[in-house]
């Protein structure tokens, strides 16, 4: 049978188990795909621990790229045989093999490799909806000023190239040098080691006093209070991440002053419907194929290895897009 990582209860890395699961056949709606890679996200440290609960025993993962084997009744836009790549609920991709809902999972173009599928599609489609979609009341144009906390991991790599190709001056946080490093080397405009520095000092100098018409926001709540300090007026701040803990409850009057606007986003919301995800899906392929946007593959580890992966996640040791190969 194939082989799979699950936990029979949230908690740290020693609850994550490598296990045999039966696969079976797809069944209404349903695909099954055999992985060649998987994609490691701070999501899966969330589902680990129980801050976003889930059903137990629980498989991990929502990122993988490999080959469809099968297809259930009414699905028409896969074959057995195809390319495939996908971010999707439920978890599931710390496997070999899987049988999931085919609405999230697109053909992968036969130019884009199974690694960099599993490491692009819910780090890019979240790029996608942030820059694309989650925008401030008075929009966005080029020459705009955008912060982007986190901006060396996986999706702030992406965000960095794909705002630079918008013509957007992303403002990048990373917690050393060397990530700043990265994130100047990808396109954003400035830098900012939050370790060493006043982030929301550095955000008013660079922008004149003005302030940022967004701030994007995976970090949490050792970044919230900083980030409302950064925003101009009717400036909106997406949080879309918990990486320092959960933003803790506040007071609307807070946004007051300002007259900021707040947003907590998902990726799943947007990807929803079938027709919204493949549209997103070609526009993450296109800007890649282009490109215009490199993704970027610092870590590997094998699917065996993944108490480490995991631990380098939360550690904040990684750059970039991590993966598990199998």
């Amino acid at each position: 049978m194939p082989l799979a990582v699950q936990i029979e209860r949230p908690g740290g890395i020693d609850e994550m188990k490598l296990v045999e699961l039966p696969v079976g056949e797809p069944g209404p709606g349903q695909v099954r795909i055999r992985h060649q890679a998987i994609g490691l996200n701070f999501i899966d440290v969330y589902q680990r621990t129980g801050l976003y609960p889930l059903p137990m025993p629980l498989t991990l993962g929502m990122e993988g790229a490999g080959i469809v084997e099968a297809v259930g009744e009414g699905v028409t836009h896969l074959r057995p045989g195809d390319r495939a790549a996908y971010a999707s609920n439920p978890p599931g991709s710390y496997s070999e093999a899987r049988v999931m809902p085919a609405l999230a999972v697109c053909r992968l173009p036969d130019d884009i490799g199974f690694e960099t599928g599993a490491a692009m599609m819910l780090k890019g489609l979240t790029a996608q909806y942030l820059l694309r979609k989650t925008l401030p009341a008075e929009g966005l144009q080029p020459g705009d000023h955008i912060l982007w906390h986190a901006a060396a991991g996986g999706v702030g790599l992406i965000a960095c190239q794909w705002a630079k190709a918008l013509g957007y001056r992303l403002i990048a946080t990373a917690g050393s040098e060397e990530k700043c490093a990265l994130a100047l080397a990808n396109g954003a405009a400035a830098a900012i080691n939050y370790r060493a520095e006043d982030f929301a000092e550095r955000v008013n100098a660079l922008t004149g006093g003005r302030g940022v018409k967004v701030v994007y926001d995976s970090v949490g709540k050792d970044t919230w209070e900083g980030s409302l300090k950064c925003l101009r007026p009717f400036g909106l701040m997406a949080s879309f991440g918990n990486a320092s803990g959960p933003v803790p409850p506040f007071a609307p009057a807070v946004l007051a002053a300002k007259c900021l606007y707040v947003t907590r986003a998902t990726l799943f919301a947007h990807i929803a419907t079938r027709e919204r995800c493949q549209q997103m899906a070609d526009e993450l392929f296109a800007v890649v194929r282009s490109g215009q946007v490199k993704i970027h593959i610092d870590q590997r580890f094998p699917l065996a290895e993944v108490r480490a992966a995991h631990e380098a996640l939360e550690a904040r040791k990684t750059t970039g897009s991590t993966i598990l190969t199998l």
